[in-house]
């Protein structure tokens, strides 16, 4: 026995060596494909994970839009348009021009002619192209505001059940969702004034050289109303026209009790509509949209070309209500939403990626 032990027991030693690494390398190899499978199931939870939060967030997603279309834009719209009835009411320039055809009491001079229906050129092109603008600068903002307000509402509630809400966390109540929604109105309630007045500078400037027997095509119509636009827009300081929508000082819809230096969620909303409203990228997509609707109007208008500008005239303010309708009914808000820039924009916007 021993002098078998002497005699192998180098290879004794080497067999149990080999047999020792070997089963470690075993336990380690094991170990190792046990680690695998462990991340490749994780990785499969978190991949199935990310799958159900798209899905859930591309719900929420639709339905947000599905929200604006149905609750926000509609009472919003009904405003709007009562209050642009309401600031470019030409019927008493019509009522003047048809009664001056009368009697003795009431036949209007040359001049006097002339220069009614000059005002109602100017108010006609002035209300054509408020509703354009107004319409479209309104609906872009709802759908900036709903996106936003849904954003953080989504992760306010996935955080709640989660258990991953803080203490402390300033969390959306609904007197913050009231009040954010009906900044809507904000055009139509505080700065309907100053956009006719803005709005009819411009359109006096670009119909100054047009007299009412030229003749107006689609093509001259077209251009006429961009032209009308593009001075509009480009009247004042850089996205000037941002202050038609909403108020510059956060405070402004602040109740009596709030007080002068929180800064409260509702701020931060309104902080961050402001900054996308102000962005280069949502500059581009008013003015894709602008031109999108202006296109549709043409469309509308077809027909009605080569004709002096007179005799355009009263189709051009029978179109003006037609922008401010109901939603459900309104061809050039579904217009504006139809587009893909628009589309893409509000996505990255909801999932509060960039923009650009």
């Amino acid at each position: 026995m021993w002098e078998f032990w002497r005699r192998h027991k180098r290879k004794l030693y080497v067999s149990v060596g080999v047999c020792g690494g070997g089963y470690i390398l075993y336990k380690f190899y094991d170990a190792y494909n046990k680690r695998i499978s462990q991340l490749e199931r994780q990785l499969a939870e978190e991949q199935e994970n990310d799958e159900r939060l798209k899905a859930q967030m591309q719900m929420h997603f639709e339905n947000i839009q599905r929200i604006a279309n149905t609750m926000t834009l509609p009472h919003t719209m009904l405003y709007l348009s009562s209050r642009v009835a309401e600031e470019l009411d030409l019927l008493h320039l019509t009522d003047k021009l048809i009664r001056g055809k009368g009697g003795q009491s009431n036949t209007l001079t040359p001049s006097e002619k002339l220069e009614l229906w000059d005002r109602l050129k100017i108010l006609s092109f002035t209300r054509l192209v408020l509703s354009i603008w107004a319409m479209t600068a309104v609906s872009l903002y709802i759908r900036i505001q709903v996106n936003i307000l849904g954003r953080h509402l989504y992760i306010d509630t996935a955080r709640d059940l989660g258990g991953f809400q803080p203490e402390d966390a300033d969390l959306i109540d609904q007197t913050d969702e009231q009040q954010f929604l009906a900044s809507a109105d904000f055009l139509s309630s505080q700065r309907m004034p100053i956009l006719v007045s803005n709005m009819q500078a411009a359109a006096t400037q670009v119909l100054r050289g047009k007299q009412l027997r030229d003749i107006f095509n689609a093509s001259v119509l077209d251009e006429t109303i961009m032209q009308i636009l593009n001075m509009f827009m480009s009247m004042g300081s850089p996205h000037h026209w941002v202050d038609y929508l909403m108020p510059e000082d956060i405070r402004f819809h602040r109740s009596p009790e709030s007080s002068a230096t929180d800064i409260t969620k509702l701020d931060q909303l309104m902080l961050e509509t402001r900054s996308v409203l102000s962005s280069s990228e949502f500059g581009n997509i008013l003015e894709m949209s602008l031109r999108k609707v202006v296109e549709g109007v043409m469309e509308d208008m077809k027909g009605n070309g080569n004709l002096p500008l007179a005799k355009l005239l009263p189709r051009v303010a029978q179109i003006s209500p037609l922008l401010l309708e109901e939603p459900s009914r309104n061809r050039f808000t579904q217009i504006i939403q139809n587009i893909p820039q628009v589309e893409v924009f509000f996505t990255l916007l909801y999932t509060n990626m960039s923009t650009s």
